[in-house]
């Protein structure tokens, strides 16, 4: 049994719990349990939890408070749970020493070192470029989790094994998908550029559960010359990604999945801790960089699609770099070193 800490609202997006959920799943896969405890779970995620037969509590306690702690570990202990998984960026050190102190078996995930110190037994980045200096002021216990060999993907992306589709001369099916949220509406600033793109284009944006802006989506999608389709909390992501041509998408965990499907993919920052990850994605070849979400020109953006649309040969490497770079199996990793799978099972 685990227990899961982690928050998602329209504010933070379901970036965190998403993650955690893939953990979920692989822990569920190989006969064990866990339970989440949240400060307000989004309709959305709730469902989904529950199709994994997975409780979802409600916190009472100030979210990354002390009392936060003390009700997490008072849940773990009532619910049996061996590890304690925290994922936010409100589980500091000293959030993390109260778990530790209290005698819980902590994981903590971390995306740019934002504690000040790190309590946790295993401390989980599973960014490119995730780098051990980061992480210098730590126990000497706590182990490192570090890159994209502990990317956690959900159930339908670690059994991906379709063959890569061909790579047309001029794309035609353009993806975009901005997280559970997408706070900025970025989704729609994306749309607008595409407007301006030659076409004709079929475009499908996904919005997750948590996104308010549907109705400036519609908006979007209804002066657009292309034929532009919104799908509301999609659950057959993998097959989505793999039949387009091309993706627009955040640098965050959508990144991996895309990678992992074969989707070449245009990247753009939507939140601070995306920043190192889209350049990261850039210099290794596996995503074509747009920059941070605030900054995003409508004209530039659309010269930036067009030349890719009318680029197989990069779009093709693109493709080629990402699968060579997520082989589905980081859960697996995790829960190993996490002592709840069978030793040797994730190599």
């Amino acid at each position: 049994m685990i227990l899961v800490r982690a928050d998602a609202s329209v504010a933070i997006g379901l970036g965190h719990a998403m993650r955690c959920l893939a953990l979920v799943q692989a822990l569920r896969d190989e006969g064990g349990e866990a339970t989440f405890l949240m400060a307000g779970a989004p309709p959305a995620f709730a469902v989904r939890a529950a199709a994994e037969e997975v409780p979802v509590a409600a916190l009472a306690a100030q979210p990354g408070s002390a009392a936060d702690a003390a009700e997490t570990v008072e849940h773990a202990r009532a619910v049996g749970a061996r590890w304690v998984v925290v994922d936010g960026y409100h589980f500091g050190a000293e959030y993390q020493r109260a778990l530790v102190d209290a005698g819980v078996q902590v994981l903590a995930f971390d995306d740019h070192g934002h504690a000040e110190h790190y309590w946790a037994h295993l401390v989980l980045n599973q960014n490119l470029g995730a780098d051990a200096d980061a992480y210098a002021a730590r126990e000497p216990y706590t182990r490192l989790l570090l890159g994209v060999d502990h990317v956690l993907l959900r159930r339908e992306f670690r059994a991906w094994d379709a063959a890569p589709r061909p790579v047309p001369a001029r794309a035609r099916t353009v993806l975009i998908t901005l997280g559970g949220s997408d706070p900025a509406n970025t989704s729609t600033q994306l749309l607008k550029s595409l407007a301006l793109v030659p076409g004709p284009l079929a475009v499908e944006v996904l919005i997750g559960g948590a996104n308010p802006h549907r109705a400036a989506l519609e908006e979007a999608a209804a002066v657009s010359p292309h034929a532009v389709t919104l799908v509301v909390d999609a659950h057959d992501m993998a097959a989505r990604m793999a039949g387009a041509d091309l993706a627009l998408a955040a640098a965050g965990g959508t990144a991996w999945e895309l990678a992992r499907v074969g989707t070449p993919q245009l990247s753009v920052a939507i939140a601070d801790n995306q920043r190192p990850a889209a350049a990261a994605l850039a210099e290794r070849g596996v995503a074509v960089g747009l920059g941070w979400h605030a900054d995003l020109s409508e004209t530039a953006v659309a010269r930036t699609i067009t030349r890719l649309v009318d680029d197989a040969a990069t779009r093709a490497d693109l493709a080629a770099r990402g699968r060579a770079l997520i082989d589905g199996r980081g859960p697996a990793r995790v829960l190993d070193a996490m002592g709840l799978v069978r030793t040797g099972s994730a190599a």
